[in-house]
């Protein structure tokens, strides 16, 4: 087919134009995510690395990741794709932005907003008023004054590693790891029923949350399977294992296997926090990998029960939802593609209809309803679409999209 040819010419030459859905088979789910993938390198910036001021530093560790799936059911931009990786690999490094975080906003107590001073999305006036302009950064490392963001990274450089077996980007996940390794265990909740063992949310100590000590988790679970660690003292696994048995004592995992946001500061008891979707996501991921590191089926067994809570609560109707939409700011519209991302890993070493079902039923969802004509996807999967579209919500909704090309058959 002569446009589908121009088509995929413009996508192996790097264009950033976003690919006319008219050109596209419906039931093409190769197609779809390449024209999905087309929107969301509109918004590359090739002069940092990142899809910034799109979206956020964070939030371009996602993309990276996201974009590495796509290389994986995709090999007709596979190098595109893996050059993309390198750049942002050399460039991303020298990146300064002026940045911190907040924890709450609106309604949503529990919603984490990165706030930029120097580009999209700017600070709110109240909070410039209360704190003044954001410090400057420089990241060196990929690592910066929070440890969440950290493990994002240590993630996509693992995902770029499996993809490319360089491993520079394994090198990379380490170095990240120990600087989360540093504050392991010595957190004012750091001893419980399970043991010794969590992390700070920031360097500031001023949270013990979920997801920094998921990705903790899960990045230690990742490398004992990659690599041996350089350090003394623990290895890779030893750390993993202690990590899930602290988790599991906090009580952040409630009894229905749905997971709060973290814990409270002074008592360290669960907070009763908003049950996120990247928090019933991040662990999947880390449980299959602790699984695969010993042997033990119990881990998928429980990553099961966290993934069935999941979507029975965050999915009663089939699609996926977080509780701030549509209004979830730069940070909560990555939330949902992350929980859909480790849902495959845990369908791929274990599948089951439901999860299957449910990948399909999204990307369905997404492509017929939260698209515009460029290809763009907004953070409703049900629709209507949101605009503006930006790469946080695009590469969330691409996590479905592979998700829907791995498990088969048209959406």
């Amino acid at each position: 087919m002569l446009i589908q040819g121009f088509v995929n010419l413009l996508l192996l030459a790097g264009s950033t134009a976003p690919v006319n859905s008219a050109t596209i088979p419906r039931d093409a789910s190769e197609d779809k995510l390449e024209a999905a993938y087309g929107a969301l390198q509109q918004w590359y910036n090739h002069s940092n690395g990142l899809w910034i001021p799109s979206t956020g530093w964070w939030n371009s560790a996602n993309c990276l990741t996201v974009i590495t799936g796509v290389a994986t059911v995709d090999t007709r931009i596979k190098q595109q794709i893996e050059d993309v990786i390198t750049e942002t690999f050399v460039k991303a490094p020298h990146y300064s932005p002026e940045m911190a975080k907040v924890m709450g906003t609106g309604n949503e107590r529990y919603l984490m907003q990165t706030v930029y001073g120097d580009q999209w999305p700017y600070p709110p006036p109240a909070y410039l008023q209360q704190h003044g302009r954001p410090q400057r950064h420089t990241f060196k490392n990929f690592l910066n004054d929070y440890y969440d963001d950290e493990g994002w990274w240590a993630l996509g450089w693992i995902a770029a590693y499996d993809l490319t077996h360089d491993r520079r980007y394994l090198r990379q996940a380490g170095i990240i790891f120990e600087d989360m390794y540093s504050v392991f265990g010595k957190t004012n909740c750091s001893k419980n029923s399970g043991g010794i063992g969590g992390i700070w949310w920031d360097k500031s100590h001023t949270y013990v949350n979920a997801i920094a000590n998921e990705l903790f988790f899960s990045t230690a679970a990742s490398l004992a399977n990659r690599a041996k660690r350089s350090s003394s003292g623990p290895t890779y696994l030893d750390i993993a294992k202690q990590q899930l048995a602290w988790f599991k004592g906090t009580g952040m995992i409630g009894d229905n296997f749905a997971i709060n946001d973290g814990l409270v500061q002074q008592t360290c008891n669960n907070n009763g926090g908003t049950i996120w979707t990247y928090n019933q996501g991040v662990i999947l991921g880390g449980l299959v990998e602790l699984s695969k590191a010993t042997h033990d089926n119990s881990y998928v067994e429980l990553a099961h029960n966290i993934a069935n809570a999941a979507i029975a609560t965050l999915a009663p109707d089939g699609i996926l939802k977080d509780p701030c939409e549509p209004n979830c700011g730069a940070d909560g519209a990555q939330f949902k593609g992350i929980f859909v991302r480790n849902l495959l890993i845990l369908h791929k070493i274990n599948p089951r209809d439901i999860y299957r079902d449910f990948f399909k039923r999204n990307a369905r969802s997404i492509w017929d309803h939260d698209r515009n004509r460029r290809n763009e996807l907004s953070i409703s999967w049900t629709g209507p679409f949101v605009s503006p579209a930006n790469a946080s919500t695009q590469s969330s909704a691409m996590d479905s999209l592979v998700a829907a090309v791995v498990v088969g058959g048209p959406y």
